[in-house]
């Protein structure tokens, strides 16, 4: 089994900062994408920040502010987030497409979430 398990969630003012990270354990070979989503009250689940192997993406909303970097000897993703405001108030889930054996195939992984509230 793989196991992606979150840490770093909380509360924080307006303006803060915050850092997320997430451990994989389990029988891991190698991991391709690694990213971070999160969902609103009433709203639907959405990307935030995603890194790749050679490709970084973040939602415009974030864009400047956040930061994601991976660890691949450690298999873990952070998510460095600065500048917050209540519209980034959410469960931030970590997920990862990983490959357990050589030459196996990719299966993705998600985290179980952790509360992220941004208010005075």
């Amino acid at each position: 089994q793989v196991q992606l398990v979150e840490s770093g969630g909380g509360l924080v003012q307006p303006g803060g900062s915050l850092r997320l990270s997430c451990a994989a354990s389990g029988t891991i070979f190698s991991m391709n994408a690694m990213g971070w989503y999160r969902q609103a009250p009433g709203k639907e689940r959405e990307l935030v920040a995603r890194r790749g192997g050679s490709t970084t993406y973040y939602a415009d909303s974030v864009n400047g502010r956040f930061t994601i970097s991976r660890d691949n000897a450690k298999n873990t993703v952070s998510l460095q987030m600065n500048s917050l405001k209540p519209e980034d108030t959410a469960i931030y889930y970590c997920n990862a497409n990983i490959i357990k054996s050589a030459g196996g195939p990719a299966y993705n992984y998600w985290g179980q979430g952790t509360q992220v509230t941004v208010s005075s």
